[in-house]
């Protein structure tokens, strides 16, 4: 038995300074301990969970720039200890065939343990039938997209599919943009000689997102579904939720630390350099920034994931030269992304780490079928255990992340606090940022969704 000794054990309902006690890779109650730990001045946060990651994903005509190798090592080093990331089904092909491939990119792979979501492009009365078998696959959450030609489905087929993951008690986010919409104002731009990163959230408005947030709310009201919206980026898009709420619709709100923490600036960087920062929907205004952040504060978001969909900027995101549209979407954030909420959140003085534990950890838990083994620091939970240095002082430096990407949307940030030690159900697997142990993590086969 293992004791971590001098912390102090932070929840959602505040901090005590207790003892920890591990055996069998559980959390269990005071006893004998062989090994003891001193974990003195630091907190003790449940082991963080990011519900939404892209590794090892096909997109536009590359390859994420993290594999789940890297990208598991990346999230652990900064103290995730679970990921949920996206199998996506191919038009003309089964959810079981998503579901087969990624487990084969991530069985064995992985240095935190991990889930899936499904993300559904195809859908049809034999779509439809295999439902069920995903959640005896411990899939218990799926997603939808209203944007991409190659992912996105109509109304009628979105409205099926909500009602038909509802009646199982599945969550079902979605990617709220009007794809026709974006395209066309694409073609516009590319058409007028406006080729550059900076016209990437030109063709995005954010009128785009809160329209599109607004009809799937309509959807899932209409079919008694579960919404959960992803990565919600506009002033105008919260509006929209805060009316579906007001109406009584219970939804699951999501938005990622780039939303919070970078503006629309970015894009105007000189050569070529704001491609690094194009991801759909884009980086908005300080006015969108500034909305989210009080939604944060005020607990109408619920949790904080990254979308970390990581391209290298040369090779990959240079793709789009002159032409904003072949320019990969996506960023990497698993890593850093307690430490930045940790930043601009806790030391800025808008959240505490009690509201830190429950946006990175108790409600992901309860959202996404975990809880009861992840999310809480009390026995019989797994022992995925954050020792949290409040006292750290350091620089973002991509030279030396554990990232393939060659790249951070934070490079050169000042952070406050970090990761001092990250326990995997009870053994010690990153220090001080870097991953000490590959390939420990396991598959999470998930209950339906307490919330």
């Amino acid at each position: 038995m293992k004791k971590l000794t001098g912390g102090t054990v932070v929840s959602p309902g505040g901090q005590e300074k207790r003892d920890i006690y591990i055996d069998g890779g559980r959390i269990v109650p005071p006893g004998n301990a062989d090994e003891v730990i001193d974990v003195s001045g630091c907190l003790l946060f449940p082991g963080f969970i990011d519900a939404h990651t892209h590794l090892d994903m096909p997109v536009s005509g590359t390859v994420t720039a993290d594999s789940f190798p890297s990208g598991t090592a990346a999230a652990v080093a900064g103290g995730t200890t679970v990921i949920l990331d996206f199998a996506t089904q191919d038009r003309g092909h089964t959810l079981a065939e998503a579901l087969d491939v990624w487990h084969t990119r991530a069985d064995g792979r992985c240095s935190c343990d991990y889930g899936f979501h499904m993300a559904v492009t195809d859908w049809n009365e034999r779509t439809r039938r295999e439902m069920p078998a995903m959640l005896d696959a411990g899939i218990t959450s799926f997603k939808g997209y209203m944007a991409y030609d190659a992912l996105r489905l109509n109304d009628g087929d979105l409205r099926s599919f909500l009602a038909a993951a509802g009646e199982l008690g599945g969550v079902v986010g979605c990617h709220c943009e009007l794809g026709d919409t974006v395209t066309e104002n694409t073609a516009r731009l590319l058409a007028a000689g406006k080729t550059g990163p900076e016209y990437h959230p030109v063709s995005r408005p954010n009128q785009v997102e809160a329209l599109a947030v607004a009809r799937f709310l309509e959807l899932a009201r209409e079919a008694d579904g579960r919404p959960w919206i992803v990565h919600l980026s506009t002033r105008e898009g919260l509006a929209m939720l805060d009316k579906a709420r007001a109406g009584g619709q219970t939804v699951l709100a999501e938005t990622c630390p780039q939303y919070l923490t970078l503006t629309e600036e970015v894009y105007a960087r000189p050569d070529f350099e704001g491609a690094k920062f194009v991801c759909s929907p884009p980086i908005r205004s300080q006015a969108d920034a500034d909305a989210l952040w009080a939604a944060v504060e005020d607990r109408r978001i619920d949790i904080l994931s990254t979308d970390h969909c990581s391209f290298n900027f040369r090779g990959q995101k240079e793709l789009g030269r002159g032409d904003f549209s072949k320019i990969p979407n996506g960023l990497p954030g698993v890593e850093f992304r307690p430490s930045v909420v940790w930043t601009a959140g806790v030391s800025a003085g808008r959240i505490t780490p009690e509201d830190m534990c429950r946006l990175l950890s108790e409600t992901p838990a309860k959202a996404f079928g975990l809880w009861g083994k992840k999310g809480a620091l009390d026995p019989g939970f797994d022992a995925d255990i954050v020792v949290w240095d409040p006292a750290y002082r350091g620089v973002i430096d991509p030279s030396v992340q554990e990232t393939a990407c060659d790249n951070s949307p934070w490079e050169g940030m000042t952070i406050t606090g970090r990761a001092r030690q990250v326990y995997l159900r009870g053994e010690l697997t990153a220090r001080d940022g870097r991953c000490l142990r590959q390939g420990r993590g396991a598959y999470l086969r998930r209950d339906v969704p307490a919330l």
